[in-house]
């Protein structure tokens, strides 16, 4: 019976070792039978150790939150080589320029420069032409002229012009203004028939008629009550119509600013100014006179403009030549045009007229 049992036992022996052979695995007395290791659970799962830094790592110290630091305002840091800024006090960013209209309304210059430089014209019709540029050959010859004049003015004509001021009263000063208006009349109305303005040219004459009757010699101006214009036209606007549009500028002794154009037509307005009819250079020259310091006193207006100018020649050339532009070319587009200033439209005297210069006596007296 023993000896079954330990047959038994060595033919256990052998069939493992037979088993362990094609499997490739250790026999079962080097490698003892493997148990299934059952999955971990939390009650067995060993507790996860924290990972310690090494040694030479000392490990820092938590930080505690904090709130988002707020920095407090600090003066401007400004470098050693940089100039100091001085303390300027702050300016609003809609605050109007000086002279401008706060409630944002263009002001009168503002108004008068869009006149000036801003198209002529209904905007419904095309886009009219340019008028010429300034034409300047003459310049150096100009600039010693206006030189001449300037000490002229500033010697004689402006003292007289604001003593004239000064000493009579505006209604006396208005009467004077219609009266030498009133006689340039006949100008006009001569020089709006060539250029084809008959009906201009009958106003200008029932102004002349109507203000030398019922306005006791052209004193007053009934006409304007009569809802007649006032347009000045000289033969020198004649001669742009018929073509002469680009003329050199030139300014002449004691007339001042104008153009080759216009000195010829000075030579044509001459005979007929009714000043110049009057034989007696007595009563002439005087009244010669007065018309000059009448013209001058209207233009002490424009002195406060060219004061401080950079170059008062360019100034008043160009603005001359602007004007008198306006005057043949713009009139011609908008003859109902409402918007220029009356000084800057169709004032009474827009320059020195002809006939307020003194003719030297013919007759002996």
């Amino acid at each position: 019976m023993k000896a079954a049992g330990t047959d038994a036992a060595a033919a256990r022996k052998c069939v493992a070792a037979t088993i362990d052979g094609e499997t490739g695995r250790p026999p079962a007395e080097a490698q003892p039978p493997s148990t299934p290791t059952p999955p971990p659970t939390d009650e067995t799962q060993p507790p996860a150790t924290p990972t310690v830094p090494p040694p030479s790592e000392p490990v820092p110290p938590p930080v505690p939150p904090t709130e988002p630091a707020t920095t407090p305002p600090t003066e401007q840091v400004t470098p050693p080589d940089a100039p100091v800024p001085t303390d300027i006090p702050p300016t609003p960013v809609d605050a109007p320029e000086p002279g401008a209209d706060v409630q944002g309304e263009p002001t009168q210059a503002e108004r008068d420069f869009d006149d000036i430089y801003g198209q002529y014209g209904d905007p419904n019709l095309p886009t009219p032409m340019a008028p010429p540029a300034v034409y300047d050959p003459w310049e150096r010859y100009n600039r010693g002229m206006h030189k001449f004049n300037n000490a002229v003015d500033r010697t004689v004509a402006r003292p007289l012009a604001r003593g004239y001021v000064k000493v009579v009263p505006r209604p006396f000063r208005l009467g004077v203004s219609n009266f030498f208006n009133n006689l340039g009349q006949p100008v006009s109305a001569i020089n709006a028939l060539l250029q084809g303005k008959p009906k201009q040219a009958g106003q200008s004459l029932g102004r002349f008629l109507l203000n030398s009757t019922l306005g006791i010699g052209g004193i007053f101006d009934p006409a304007s009550d009569a809802k007649l214009p006032n347009k000045s036209e000289d033969f020198g606007q004649t001669l742009g119509i018929w073509g002469w549009k680009n003329s050199r500028f030139v300014e002449l002794p004691l007339f001042g600013p104008r153009t080759l154009r216009d000195s010829f037509g000075m030579v044509g307005d001459a005979p007929l100014s009714p000043l110049r009819q009057v034989e007696a250079d007595r009563v002439r020259i005087p009244l010669q006179g007065l018309q000059l310091v009448d013209v001058r006193a209207q233009l002490l207006a424009t002195d406060s403009f060219r004061e401080g100018a950079e170059d008062d020649y360019t100034l008043v050339r160009d603005a001359w030549i602007q004007r008198r532009n306006y005057q043949i070319f713009g009139d011609r587009m908008r003859d109902e045009d409402q918007s220029l200033p009356d000084y800057l439209r169709d004032d009474t005297n827009p320059q020195v007229p002809v006939d307020a210069m003194p003719v030297m006596p013919t007759d002996g007296s």
